[in-house]
């Protein structure tokens, strides 16, 4: 869905930029290697970002690349655990560690939504 506005002026453009679009949905993957504890972590830390920020508007798909390697190949997967936003644009993919919040909100482009609410 691309965003429409009613925009008159410059100062009404970009304070339309930097509004989260509350009904954005993201689209992400998750590659991870086996059922391992890093794997584990990842899952449940992304899980919980997702939960606490984008309850609703998000679809999260694991997926394995011992068991999938096709699907890693196809997206240039080279290193585990690795985050893909698919949707919205732009596509973005966070690579390690993602227990660290700040750094995936950043990555999603959710980082200006939690400043802009005090969470």
């Amino acid at each position: 869905m691309k965003r429409r506005y009613n925009i008159d002026t410059t100062e009404e453009f970009e304070r339309a930029l930097t509004r989260p679009e509350q009904d954005e949905h993201y689209v992400l993957r998750l590659f991870v290697t086996g059922m391992t504890p890093r794997s584990a972590e990842a899952i449940a830390s992304i899980k919980a970002i997702c939960e606490e920020h984008l309850h609703g508007r998000y679809d999260l798909e694991v997926i394995d690349i011992y068991l999938h390697p096709e699907l890693a190949s196809e997206e240039q997967i080279i290193a585990a655990p690795t985050l893909v936003k698919k949707l919205p644009a732009p596509l973005r993919r966070l690579i390690g560690n993602l227990s660290k919040e700040e750094r995936v909100l950043a990555g999603l482009d959710l980082r200006r939504k939690m400043n802009g609410s005090n969470s």
